[in-house]
């Protein structure tokens, strides 16, 4: 691509990782090569066993040491989520993708394991052909007035909220 953008997908609402797994798709199938780092996350997702057999043109790393919904972030996730940053920029210097996903971002730095400006020092490096997408809830204001594209997801209702239902394998998870 001559031109990349910024592109972030946020908001309380269901679909932000979606959305980015569907433009990784996209974008595979347009012969692009595809880089999606996902921070808090050490669990491999449908989608994401689905990619790693069927689309080389796809790599996908777990850069989190595991969901802390129902604990605080122990120095392990910190360094987990902080030697992650630092591959990215590896790879993104690298020039061997040309679409990179950070999923889950904007929940790594609002839970104190990465610093918002070593993101906002990634985005400056970002090579001119390349997209880059951040996902996550709560994206911070300085990376939002970064941004090209900005989709928020709302949620006006959830059976999850109003029902109770777990995430379901195929759905959600």
């Amino acid at each position: 691509m001559k031109q990349g953008y910024l592109q972030i997908y946020t908001g309380n609402g269901k679909g932000k990782t979606t959305a980015a797994m569907g433009l990784a798709l996209r974008a595979a199938g347009a012969g692009l090569r595809v880089y999606i780092g996902q921070f808090v996350k050490d669990m491999k997702y449908s989608e994401v066993r689905l990619m790693e057999k069927a689309l080389p043109q796809i790599t996908i790393e777990l850069l989190g040491k595991g969901c802390f919904i129902d604990r605080p972030p122990e120095e392990s996730d910190r360094q987990a989520a902080q030697e992650g940053l630092e591959h990215v920029a590896q790879l993104m210097e690298s020039g061997q993708y040309d679409v990179m996903i950070l999923d889950e971002i904007s929940i790594a730095i609002v839970c104190g394991l990465i610093q918002e400006e070593d993101v906002l020092a990634l985005i400056e490096r970002r090579p001119q052909g390349m997209e880059l997408v951040l996902t996550g809830r709560y994206m911070p204001s300085c990376l939002m007035e970064k941004a090209d594209l900005i989709t928020e997801m709302q949620e006006v209702r959830h059976y999850y909220t109003e029902q109770g239902v777990l995430a379901r394998d195929g759905i959600e998870r």
